[in-house]
C-alpha cells in the first residue's frame, strides 16, 4: 500500500478561506493513502488500549493487591497526564514534527504495554507502565489529528475530524469485549498482543511521509493566520470545550449508578452499544451540517440536545434512558466536532498546539464535573430522589448557552493565546 501524500505541499492549503461551508458531493476529494492509514490506526490503537484501559482498576485492585484509595489515586494521576500533558504536544511536534511525535507516543505506549508483561507481578512497575502509556496517549492524538488535517482546507476538515472520531469510538466500542475473555483468566497474553499490535501500527507510522509542518525548519510554518474579515461570533472555544465536556461527563459517570438499579446491567450495556454505534455512524453523515451551523446556534442545538437527553434519562424508564442517550450522542456530535473547528479556525497556532489545548480544556471539565457530580448525586440521594440529579444537570445544559453567549470578549482569546505559545 502506497502511503505517498497528495494533498501536503506547503501550497495545498490554500484555498482556507470560506470557513464552515462544505463542498458539493462530487467535488469532494477522495481520503489521501496517509490519511486512510491514520483513520485505520486510530481505530486500531483505541481498540488495544481499551482492550485494556477500563479493567486497569480491577487488575490494580485484585491481582496486584493495591487499596482502592490508591487506585484513585492512581488513576487520577494517569488521566492528568493524558489530558493535561497534550498541551505538550505543541512544542514537541515543533521541534520534532508530526510524524517524529506519533512515533515517539507510541513508542511511549509499546513500551508501556510490554512492561505491564513483567507488571503483572508488580504494583511499581505496572504503575510505572500504566504511566508511560498516559504520556504516549497526550502526544500521539493532537499529532495525529494534526497531521491528518494538515494542507486541507476548512471545507474539508469536519469530514476529516468526524471520521477521525468514528475510527476512536469504533475502538472504545469493541476494545472491551475483544478483551473480555482474557482479561483475568490470561492478562499476560493480552498484554503481548495489545504490544504487537502497538508495534505494527508505529512500524506503519514509520512509512508515512513528513509532512509540510515536520521537521524544525519547517514549524514556523505549521501555523496560519487567522483568517481576514470580521472576527467569528462566540465565546472562546477553550472555554466552551470546558463546559461542554464538564456537562456530558455527568452522562457518562453516573449513567450506570443511576440505570442499572432501575432496569438492568444488560439493558445498560445495550445502551453503550446503541450510543457507540450511532457516534460512529452518525458523526460523518452530520458533520458538513455541522460545520455550516454558525457557533452560537451550535452552541443552542448541542447544548439544547444534551439538556433534553438529561430530562429523558430522569423520566427513568427503558425507553427514557434509551431516548436519553441518543440526544446526548447529537449533543456531543455538535459540540466536540464545532468546538474543534472553532479552535482551528480561530489560532494562527500550529493545529498540534490547538488540539493539546483542546485536550487540556477537555481534561479540566471532566475533572469539574467529576468534582460536582458526586457532590451533587449524593445530595440528590439523600433527598430520596435521584431524578433531581438529573433536572439539576438538565437545567445547567440550558443556562450554559445563555451564560456563554452573553459573554462579549473585546478580543479573540484563542488568537492571542494561540500567539503567545
Amino acid at each position: 500500500m502506497s502511503l505517498r501524500r497528495t494533498d501536503g505541499a506547503p501550497g495545498a492549503g490554500a484555498d482556507r478561506g470560506r470557513a464552515g461551508r462544505a463542498p458539493g458531493r462530487r467535488g469532494r476529494p477522495p481520503l489521501t493513502g496517509p490519511q486512510r492509514f491514520l483513520l485505520g490506526g486510530s481505530f486500531l490503537i483505541t481498540l488495544g488500549s481499551f482492550a485494556v484501559l477500563p479493567y486497569m482498576s480491577v487488575l490494580l485492585h485484585q491481582r496486584l493487591g493495591l487499596g482502592l484509595g490508591t487506585v484513585g489515586l492512581v488513576l487520577a494521576v494517569a488521566s492528568l497526564i493524558q489530558f493535561a500533558g497534550g498541551v505538550v504536544a505543541g512544542p514537541v511536534t515543533g521541534r520534532i514534527g508530526l510524524r517524529r511525535a506519533m512515533l515517539l507516543a507510541l513508542g511511549l505506549r509499546t513500551a508501556g504495554f510490554a512492561a505491564f508483561v513483567p507488571g503483572l507481578t508488580s504494583p511499581v512497575l505496572a504503575v510505572g507502565a500504566l504511566l508511560l502509556v498516559s504520556a504516549g496517549a497526550a502526544l500521539y492524538l493532537p499529532a495525529n489529528k494534526a497531521y491528518l488535517v494538515e494542507g486541507a482546507s476548512e471545507a474539508r476538515r469536519p469530514r476529516l475530524l468526524s471520521a477521525s472520531g468514528s475510527a476512536f469510538n469504533a475502538g472504545m466500542a469493541l476494545g472491551p469485549p475483544a478483551a473480555a475473555p482474557l482479561v483475568m483468566g490470561s492478562p499476560g497474553v493480552l498484554f503481548s498482543c495489545v504490544t504487537a499490535l502497538f508495534a505494527l501500527v508505529g512500524a506503519g507510522h514509520a512509512l508515512l511521509p513528513a509532512g509540510a509542518a515536520d521537521g524544525p525548519a519547517a514549524a514556523p510554518a505549521a501555523g496560519r493566520a487567522p483568517e481576514a474579515g470580521a472576527p467569528r461570533p462566540g465565546p472562546s472555544p477553550f472555554v466552551v470545550t470546558v463546559l461542554s465536556v464538564y456537562a456530558f461527563m455527568f452522562f457518562q459517570h453516573y449513567l450506570a449508578l443511576y440505570a442499572v438499579p432501575r432496569t438492568s446491567a444488560s439493558f445498560y450495556g445495550a445502551v453503550l452499544t446503541g450510543y457507540a454505534a450511532l457516534l460512529v455512524v452518525a458523526q460523518p453523515l452530520l458533520a458538513e451540517r455541522v460545520a455550516a451551523l454558525s457557533y452560537p446556534a451550535a452552541l443552542r442545538w448541542g447544548f439544547g440536545a444534551m439538556a433534553a437527553g438529561m430530562a429523558a434519562i430522569g423520566a427513568g424508564g427503558h425507553a427514557g434512558i434509551a431516548v436519553g442517550g441518543a440526544l446526548l450522542c447529537l449533543g456531543e456530535i455538535v459540540l466536540f466536532l464545532k468546538n474543534d473547528l472553532e479552535a482551528l479556525a480561530r489560532s494562527s497556532a500550529a493545529p498540534a498546539s490547538v488540539f493539546g489545548r483542546q485536550r487540556l480544556a477537555a481534561g479540566i471539565g471532566a475533572f469539574a464535573s467529576g468534582v460536582v457530580g458526586g457532590q451533587l448525586y449524593g445530595a440528590a440521594e439523600s433527598a430520596g430522589s435521584a431524578r433531581a440529579f438529573w433536572a439539576a444537570v438538565c437545567l445547567q445544559c440550558l443556562l450554559l448557552p445563555v451564560f456563554l453567549l452573553r459573554r462579549r470578549p473585546a478580543r479573540d482569546p484563542e488568537g492571542s493565546r494561540a500567539g503567545a505559545g
